[in-house]
């Protein structure tokens, strides 16, 4: 079994963090772990498997998440996704959206610790890589009388109910709880709101690993920068970044660098990388937009940035799109370092 270094990851995101995301993004750091966006069990089960479960062995460390609340289901998906060499499974216990509640499974789940605790024994039965669960730190009904308040507030009923899920999932023998440091609101936020409204609580996800110390927590929500993660990893065993990575993805190989020493590599060499995968992958039959589509941020901060992300935008929508789009997309400032 692959020992993985969870300092930090990059999260799963729906309708981005797909193979050609992964690709990219390992391109600016060896270390990080990287998860699939959310494919639920029944897709997998019942579905086109090799298409949803397909990556290039370049994404490795790389973990698949399910959705799901069926032991079963889950289970056969697990296995699938270990045999298709996934370095670890995640159950989805934190995402809030109305299609994830409707489905039974997402943020609704830590409702019910003991199903899901039965859905994570039984996919550490059948599987030998880590089972890990992805979390809130609570969750609110916004149907119910007490409103808004509960969503701001946290109590010492919450951070009973908060140990009573982590209890459970760990005694199922979850590896790994990642903790996203917010509530989840159901029935009335959409997903933006629950990652802006509802209040970021580190002190929470301390106190929690605080409470569990034989349990690895990696703390999700907020973190933007290489100050903010380099605090938290004095307190828990990881950061997991979301959309500041997507966004801005050069942070992860500036955390590669303070963390693993690593170089940082050149954005004109992180084009090449990118030119030969699309290459590959237009003679699969691919389309350009679908793989550059990620690769927006890539110039975040810098000058040329909206030059890139135009270029790049509209370039691939033509429909004689070809590789040489990247190389043209290079903005006047940085063309000094290409080829």
């Amino acid at each position: 079994m692959l020992n993985l270094d969870r300092r930090v990851a990059v999260a799963p995101m729906m309708d981005w963090t797909d193979r050609h995301c992964r690709f990219f993004l390992r391109g600016f750091g060896p270390g990080v772990l990287l998860y699939t966006e959310m494919i639920t069990a029944a897709a997998i089960v019942r579905g086109d498997r090799a298409r949803l479960l397909a990556f290039d062995p370049e994404e490795h460390p790389v973990a698949l998440q399910l959705g799901g609340s069926d032991a079963a289901e889950l289970t056969a998906a697990a296995r699938a996704g270990e045999e298709a060499g996934y370095d670890e499974i995640n159950l989805n216990c934190g995402c809030p959206s109305e299609r994830v509640a409707s489905g039974a499974f997402g943020a609704c789940l830590m409702l019910e610790p003991e199903r899901v605790a039965e859905c994570v024994a039984a996919m550490r039965a059948v599987v030998r890589v880590p089972v890990t669960v992805k979390m809130r730190i609570g969750v609110v009904h916004a149907g119910s009388k007490a409103g808004v308040g509960p969503v701001s507030e946290f109590d010492e009923r919450d951070f009973e109910s908060l140990c009573r899920f982590t209890a459970a999932v760990r005694d199922a023998g979850c590896a790994v709880a990642i903790v996203h440091a917010r509530k989840a609101v159901l029935g009335a936020f959409s997903p933006r709101q629950n990652r802006e409204i509802p209040p970021l609580r580190y002190e929470v996800v301390r106190r929690l690993a605080d409470s569990f110390p034989a349990l690895p927590l990696i703390v999700n929500g907020g973190l933007r920068d290489s100050a903010s993660v380099t605090a938290a990893l004095g307190w828990c065993a990881g950061v997991m970044l979301g959309r500041e990575a997507y966004h801005r993805p050069y942070l992860l190989a500036e955390l590669q660098q303070a963390l693993w020493g690593t170089p940082l590599p050149s954005r004109v060499a992180l084009i090449e990388r990118m030119q030969r995968y699309a290459a590959r992958e237009l003679a699969r039959g691919e389309r350009l937009a679908p793989i550059v589509r990620h690769m927006l941020g890539l110039y975040a901060g810098e000058p040329g940035a909206r030059e890139f992300r135009r270029t790049l935008s509209e370039g691939a929508r033509a429909p004689d799109a070809d590789v040489g789009l990247l190389r043209r997309a290079i903005p006047r400032e940085s063309r000094t370092q290409a080829w």
